[in-house]
């Protein structure tokens, strides 16, 4: 595992040259992940994707205000190909092609994620084959939720460059049947290095799912992946697109596996009806989710749901109505911080985990 390791951790220093090791990565959450939270956090080397928006249109601007803060910030400007120190990410399920891939060959990003197809890996193939004929210098990245999707990922006609493996802690949407990164990472793992020579043993894994901190990533870099992604733990970031009742709620929520829910409740209640089959999302527990439970009519539910909208802050929280979208580690997110010193204490503490695990079991 060792060589393995620090093959891919090469693999993605040279693909990435601003990142630091271990690579801390920034989940591109819908609307949440805009410019400014990909920005900071490419800043303090890591890697940020800008989330697809509200709808498929929204990603050329995103991406070209990120353009405009890059030439501001720390970062190196953009190599002679022109490519972005960002990446951004997409549901194909609910993608627009030809829009994402005009968008694609326009800002280049360093990197493209591809998440919840609605036909399967045929669909993802789609994807990758268009948008590296878009922009050859953009990697593909593909999320995965168990172990037959990262071999087909792995094996497929047009394999990532880089696979993410997401747990099922994870906040916001992911498959409805899940393993957690303690078993997913290792046994991914072992399925793509029994494949032998080819894409499949050299795939960077990205780890995704419950990481808070730097004891995480750690865990996840024991466990087999090259580095790690993190969402929750951006939404304490002050970049974040965030509202404040959002964020009060994930600042005083604690005991994730209790008080976190799976559910498609949120998004029915809010007309969205048609995610892919096998899927459905995690958050924090509110009254719409108890009166849920309690039998109250979906219909009425609604009716609720839609009178608290115009409550603003209030609209979120333990009474609130409104989806709080979050992983089981949110009792980890405790203040409000900047990305960039998220990023470095992360690192940092994963540095220190390791080394204090290594120096703890010499000797004994």
């Amino acid at each position: 595992m060792a060589s393995f390791l620090q093959q891919t951790v090469k693999a993605l220093k040279s693909s990435y040259p601003w990142t630091t090791t271990p690579l801390i990565v920034g989940a591109p959450m819908r609307i949440i992940s805009g410019p400014a939270l990909a920005v900071a956090i490419s800043s303090a080397g890591g890697l940020g994707f800008i989330g697809p928006g509200a709808q498929p249109t929204d990603l050329e601007p995103a991406l070209l205000e990120a353009k405009a803060m890059l030439s501001e910030s720390s970062l190196p400007p953009p190599s002679p190909s022109g490519v972005l120190p960002i990446g951004v990410g997409f549901q194909t399920w609910a993608g627009d092609l030809t829009v994402a891939s005009s968008a694609i060959k326009t800002c280049k990003p360093a990197a493209a994620w591809l998440f919840a197809p609605r036909h399967g890996q045929p669909e993802l193939d789609t994807w990758t084959r268009a948008l590296r004929a878009a922009s050859p210098q953009t990697q593909i990245w593909i999320q995965v939720a168990s172990v037959a999707d990262a071999l087909a990922a792995a094996h497929s006609a047009a394999p990532p460059d880089v696979l993410v493996l997401q747990g099922a802690d994870a906040g916001g949407h992911s498959l409805t049947q899940g393993a957690g990164l303690t078993t997913l990472v290792p046994e991914a793992f072992d399925a793509l290095a029994a494949a032998g020579a080819g894409p499949a043993a050299s795939l960077p894994l990205i780890a995704a799912g419950g990481i808070l901190d730097g004891r995480g990533v750690g865990a996840a870099l024991v466990l087999g992946a090259s580095g790690a992604a993190m969402g929750t733990r951006f939404l304490g970031a002050r970049e974040a697109r965030i509202t404040a009742g959002y964020r009060r709620h994930v600042l005083t929520a604690s005991d994730g596996g209790q008080n976190t829910v799976r559910t498609q409740l949120y998004n029915h209640l809010r007309g969205t009806m048609d995610w892919p089959a096998g899927f459905d999302a995690r958050g924090l527990a509110n009254r719409s989710w108890w009166d849920n439970v309690a039998g109250v009519p979906f219909e009425r539910n609604r009716e609720l749901h839609e009178e608290a909208r115009k409550l603003g802050d209030a609209a979120w929280g333990p009474e609130g109505r409104m989806a709080t979208y979050a992983g089981t580690g949110v009792g980890l997110v405790r203040e409000v911080m900047g990305a960039g010193e998220i990023v470095g204490e992360v690192r940092e503490g994963a540095r220190r985990a390791v080394g204090g695990l290594k120096g703890g079991l010499e000797g004994v």
